[in-house]
């Protein structure tokens, strides 16, 4: 092996890795310790993930955060590590980094430039400022325990880029390797494979979440592609328990469904099917109205038309396709109405079931569900239960959050404990001998 050595080798250089090796920086100098720090990453271009991110614009947290708002382990076990690093504290290191975010009407926080690129600019600054050496395209093959406390992070031998570093030894690392969406951007489950080649378990189930969902593509709904309304989409039971459910902004495609509605329900409706294939997904296109008080509206219109009705609740191209999926004539007047007209259309407008055929897959999808549970952390320093010196942050982790920053606050968060940790960690004991007496 390489006699290239570190104190702390993070694995991955995205929102969570450079958090880490931001936050372990600053804790050893703030201990007065100057360890060498090295953050690996197999990409060409760092970042990838982040200056795509809302569009562009990089969404880097949510006004009011809490468990509530993710999936996957314990959401107290989620709770003590956002706890450790909350809103106020993101925003406030940016503001210190020179990126100051605005709060928008859905609670979102960007920055005020409206540029990803502030944001990515800004961590690499702070990187580098924290003595931090971010070093790409340097992909990872593996990880291995080796004897007297220190770790070998191998070089990739099939790697495209960046052949030949040669591996590096260190006291403590960090996995920040992200999961498997956008495998582009180099999450493609590295990650999951080394922490499973060190004792750690993957969940049963790794899925695409927020991701576009698929429906045949002559449905009617994939002819108003373009079209954005407000809407809620529920995931049913095959009983018709009803399991979850998101209003919000939902956008139809040519392909299906997009937008956050459609986002935030597939890892729910996705889990769900695969506990029960009977599963369904419906859409209310008037979320504040109940089926039989569509009924009702309709009852009472004696004279008006459908049409009318509809008018000033959808736009007339929904409407359109709405009254043809129950078979309704626009132009009928609600007095002409049958009692099963007036309950196929209350049902198309309010529980349309959908027939989603799947999902656009990792390349669509902004996170990753399933990963390394919580449980084998030690939450109070995301260092490994079964890997002393091994720490674990973001994506990596059995955590998805919904769409509108919730992701990345717990990259900040989680980064942060993994970070300050590994710091303390190689600053507490004598540096251990290096494997073979070197």
């Amino acid at each position: 092996m390489s006699e290239a050595r570190a104190d702390i080798v993070v694995v991955g250089a995205g929102a969570a890795g450079l958090m880490a090796a931001i936050w372990a920086g600053r804790a050893a100098r703030g201990a007065g310790a100057r360890p060498r720090i090295v953050a690996l990453d197999g990409a060409r271009s760092l970042g990838a993930k982040i200056l795509v991110a809302g569009g562009g614009r990089c969404n880097v947290t949510h006004h009011t955060v809490s468990e509530g708002d993710y999936a996957g382990s314990s959401r107290n076990a989620i709770r003590k590590v956002l706890l450790r690093y909350p809103v106020e504290r993101t925003v406030g290191f940016f503001r210190e980094l020179g990126v100051h975010l605005k709060l928008e009407d859905t609670g979102k926080l960007f920055p005020t430039t409206d540029s990803a690129r502030t944001v990515l600019d800004a961590l690499l600054g702070a990187a580098r400022d924290a003595g931090v050496e971010v070093l790409h395209p340097r992909r990872v093959g593996g990880v291995r325990v080796l004897d007297e406390g220190w770790f070998g992070v191998d070089e990739d031998p099939g790697a495209e880029h960046g052949k030949g570093w040669g591996g590096i030894l260190a006291r403590r690392v960090i996995l920040a390797t992200g999961g498997r969406s956008l495998p582009r951007s180099g999450s493609d489950g590295l990650g999951h494979e080394v922490a499973r080649s060190l004792g750690h378990t993957i969940t049963k189930r790794v899925f695409p979440s927020l991701v576009p969902l698929t429906m045949p593509k002559d449905h009617p709904l994939c002819a108003l592609s373009g079209l954005s309304v407000r809407a809620t989409l529920e995931v049913r039971s095959g009983a018709g328990k009803r399991l979850e459910s998101f209003t919000d902004s939902l956008l139809f495609t040519h392909f299906g469904l997009s937008g956050p509605c459609a986002m935030n329900i597939s890892r729910y409706y996705t889990d769900a099917l695969r506990d029960d294939q009977s599963s369904s997904l419906v859409a209310s296109f008037l979320p504040e109205r109940r089926e039989q008080q569509v009924e009702e509206s309709l009852l009472a219109l004696g004279k008006s038309t459908v049409a009318s009705f509809l008018r000033d609740e959808l736009p007339e191209r929904l409407a359109r396709t709405l009254c043809d999926l129950a078979r309704v004539d626009p132009s009928s007047t609600g007095a002409s109405l049958s009692r099963d007209a007036r309950k196929s259309l209350a049902n198309a407008l309010c529980a349309l079931r959908l027939p989603v055929t799947g999902d656009r897959g990792w390349n669509y999808a902004e996170v990753t569900a399933g990963g390394v549970p919580l449980s084998e952390i030690r939450l109070e320093t995301m260092e490994s239960r079964i890997v002393p010196g091994l720490h674990l942050c973001g994506e990596i982790c059995d955590v998805d959050g919904r769409i509108g920053g919730f992701n990345f606050q717990w990259a900040w968060a989680s980064g942060f404990v993994a970070g300050s940790a590994a710091a303390a960690g190689v600053a507490a004991p004598p540096a251990p001998a290096l494997p073979g007496g070197a």
